[in-house]
């Protein structure tokens, strides 16, 4: 259950150094392939990525700017989809449901893409800012001022997450990583067999106010902001990696996903406490 932006990218793993300088004497890509580990022989047998080489390297700065530029908008679009559709409960599950259906299926395409497809990280933002503008409008509706705390709760756990990340020095171990990738898998199986029982009018309590809806979604925050730590750890490794610039893009998306959940277990939480 580790983002699969990331884990799916060989650019972000710690193995290997597909874009920096080639190993020669037979640990490159071309022993990989079974060709003569002799200079040059790798990136001939593999142009493609001889053209990525000579794009420049991703910084860190990089996709900082890239993430700040995906996330504003979605903020922009959300603001707007919140504004037009206001608290009309039907046209707000209406967006809802197709604005989901169109951020799943555009985030399983740009996940899977070889090379970043910039056009679908921005039809992304598009779609979850309407879901996200959806949504809170619902939430508005319901308990007014609340989509204002949500949004500055979201970025203060991001900031503190990321002041954390850095000036601690957080290690991201193999251990760690699957810690959250277990503990993730299994609060969303949890979630979803909540989901589906109360489809059969059963309700595990596990989205609903009481404490164990409380403390479900105080452990959602909590492995949203651990997922973010994984996150930067990916951004991080593709820095060291030298991956090329497009790759930015890349870290960016699946950053905001993350974000994305943080925001709506933040929300959540929130509406059970202001809940009569």
């Amino acid at each position: 259950m580790a983002n699969p932006v990331f884990s799916r990218s060989e650019v972000f793993q710690p193995h290997g150094n597909p874009y920096g300088q080639p190993n020669y004497a037979g640990q490159g890509y071309g022993s990989q392939y079974g060709m003569p580990g002799q200079p040059g022989a790798e990136w001939g047998a593999l142009p493609d990525m001889q053209e990525q080489r000579t794009e420049p390297a991703m910084t860190f700065d990089d996709v900082l700017g890239r993430t700040g530029l995906v996330l504003l908008i979605i903020a922009a679009v959300g603001a707007v989809s919140f504004t037009m559709i206001g608290p009309d409960v039907r046209t707000s599950g209406f967006a809802l449901v197709v604005g989901s259906i169109a951020a799943f299926v555009t985030a399983m395409i740009v996940s899977t893409r070889r090379k970043v497809p910039v056009a679908g990280v921005i039809f992304y933002c598009l779609c979850e800012g309407l879901v996200l503008g959806s949504m809170s409008a619902i939430f508005e509706a319901l308990y007014p001022g609340i989509v204002v705390q949500a949004v500055v709760g979201t970025f203060a756990a991001a900031g503190v997450t990321l002041a954390a990340y850095k000036f601690f020095n957080i290690q991201v171990t193999s251990r760690f990583r699957q810690v959250v990738i277990i503990s993730t898998f299994g609060f969303a199986m949890a979630m979803l067999l909540n989901l589906v029982l109360m489809l059969f009018g059963i309700s595990l309590g596990l989205a609903s106010f009481g404490p164990i809806g409380i403390a479900c979604s105080a452990l959602g925050v909590v492995l949203a902001a651990m997922n973010l730590v994984v996150d930067f750890d990916y951004a991080e490794q593709g820095v060291r990696n030298q991956a090329p610039v497009s790759e930015s893009w890349r870290a960016a998306f699946g950053i905001a996903v993350t974000m994305v959940w943080l925001y709506t277990e933040i929300l959540r939480i929130l509406s059970y406490f202001r809940a009569d």
